[in-house]
């Protein structure tokens, strides 16, 4: 009973977060480099998105840790708080990024190349033996307090599915359609039965997208190209 209940608050959850995610981010995709805003703004999207996007692939660790009579809330919160962390370091690394002289990273000039290869580096990251021990443990059962199995679930998640967010901030940190892309390719990874043979396949639909965003980014569905001249040029 209460493995189900757990099912059902954590799509309750995402459905509502999903629901406040497509309203407060329709129309702001602006590609590559789409600025992200003043912090408090920023993380009060990014929880949101974070919670649409990764409650459904933490389900099965959730309903193992409710079996115990764990409180599902502590353990959603332990999980958001580590995925809060990762955006804040991203948050960080972008505005570091755009103090400098990027006039490079211009959409006209190495932009796609330097998205391209990002792409390539997530695609390539899917085959690495931390991948892959990242997501064993995230498809493993947990042990301990609901807060306790919640931040071990995240940092675990984090390993496995951080270059995958990496891939949404290169092709559009306020896209819908890149989010819900990325957020069905973790759920297949972390929930689905044979999610651990899919990364290898994965991992070669993200090498050849990145050398298409590369080589002709105009062609890419879903890619939104920057409106300005530039990509993280535009936040500078």
């Amino acid at each position: 009973m209460a493995r189900s209940q757990t099912t059902i608050v954590l799509a309750a959850g995402a459905a509502a977060a999903w629901a406040v995610t497509v309203d407060r981010m329709r129309g702001m995709d602006d590609g590559p480099g789409t600025d992200l805003g003043g912090l408090g703004w920023y993380l009060g999207i990014w929880v949101t998105m974070t919670a649409a996007m990764m409650l459904p692939s933490a389900a099965p660790a959730a309903r193992h840790v409710a079996r115990h009579g764990a409180p599902t809330v502590l353990f959603t919160a332990g999980y958001l708080a580590i995925w809060t962390g990762y955006g804040l370091l991203a948050y960080g690394i972008f505005r570091l990024v755009t103090s400098f002289d990027v006039a490079w990273l211009a959409w006209n000039r190495s932009g796609p190349l330097a998205a391209g290869c990002a792409i390539v580096a997530a695609g390539l990251y899917e085959l690495t033996r931390l991948k892959r021990i990242s997501l064993r443990r995230c498809r493993s059962a947990l042990h301990g307090n609901a807060f306790q199995c919640g931040l071990t679930h995240g940092f675990a998640c984090v390993g496995c599915s951080g270059a995958l967010m990496a891939v949404l901030f290169v092709l559009g940190a306020m896209s819908l359609f890149w989010m819900a892309a990325v957020a069905v390719v973790i759920f297949a990874e972390k929930a689905l039965p044979r999610g651990p043979r899919l990364a290898p396949i994965f991992a070669v639909a993200l090498v050849v997208l990145g050398m298409w965003v590369a080589v002709s980014p105009a062609t890419v569905p879903g890619l939104t190209e920057p409106r300005g001249s530039s990509s993280m040029e535009m936040s500078s």
